[in-house]
């Protein structure tokens, strides 16, 4: 099988305006992702909606297309940078664009996945673990997956999924082992161009979980367990962080 990754790029950002130009440890945050996903794909592509960062991949000899400014999502800007860059590739991977520290693990482990021929969409998740504390288990802002015994997809939410009946909540991480989703997807080429031409789904709307889209429409997305969590960048504080977690770790460097 063929993989492309497509990096979706914005500029603009209510947290973090121009973050991917953002520089980490002398190199920008785009330049990082880029490196970091193309030592392990056929291919790789930035996609971004403006000049700037399109002159800052082609700086360091990345391949970028431009795409519209209208999308709604990073799966949307994907599906036209998929289109744009002209080679024909069985599987896409999304890749976060804040993501300097994503490691070759996750991303085999995704491709991984379409090992079984049925599933349509991959991602990742990881599992919760007690030191992590009920606090990070019940934070609305780290969507939960629950999986069938095939390592597929139940169900996503920001709800703390299953719901332990007659287990008090401070147990509940020592009794059952919850997975928290990580934002990394993959799509064989078909269903890319396919969830991307669906209408907003009512899971969707309640939840404001996109992969709700695919499941409603009866999509099978494979999940990869990880153990390892990146450090996305979301605010300047992120990449304070970012910095000091880069002198630590120099397999980065």
């Amino acid at each position: 099988m063929k993989f492309i990754a497509i990096i979706p790029a914005r500029y603009a950002s209510t947290r973090f305006p121009a973050k991917p130009l953002a520089v980490l440890g002398g190199k920008t945050v785009i330049q990082r992702v880029y490196e970091q996903v193309s030592a392990v794909m056929d291919d790789t592509v930035v996609a971004t909606d403006d000049e700037r960062i399109y002159e800052a991949v082609k700086s360091f000899g990345g391949k970028v297309v431009m795409t519209s400014t209208e999308h709604r999502s990073g799966t949307d800007r994907c599906r036209e940078a998929y289109i744009r860059q002209g080679e024909e590739f069985d599987v896409v991977i999304n890749v976060q664009g804040d993501e300097p520290f994503i490691r070759r693990s996750q991303i085999e482990t995704v491709k991984r996945c379409f090992d079984d021929e049925k599933v349509d969409i991959a991602t990742l998740v990881k599992p919760f673990t007690e030191a992590d504390g009920l606090e990070a288990l019940e934070n609305p802002n780290s969507p939960k997956v629950v999986l069938d015994d095939e390592c597929r997809a139940l169900y996503f939410s920001r709800s703390v999924i299953p719901y332990l009946r007659g287990v008090p909540r401070e147990e509940w991480l020592a009794k059952h082992t919850f997975y928290k989703h990580i934002g990394l997807y993959a799509f064989r080429t078909r269903a890319l161009m396919e969830v991307t031409s669906l209408p907003q789904s009512s899971l969707e709307k309640a939840e404001s979980l996109e992969q709700l889209r695919w499941l409603q429409n009866g999509y099978k997305i494979g999940v990869g367990i990880s153990d390892v969590e990146t450090i996305g960048i979301d605010t300047p504080e992120d990449l304070a962080r970012a910095e000091e977690f880069l002198k630590h770790h120099t397999e980065f460097n």
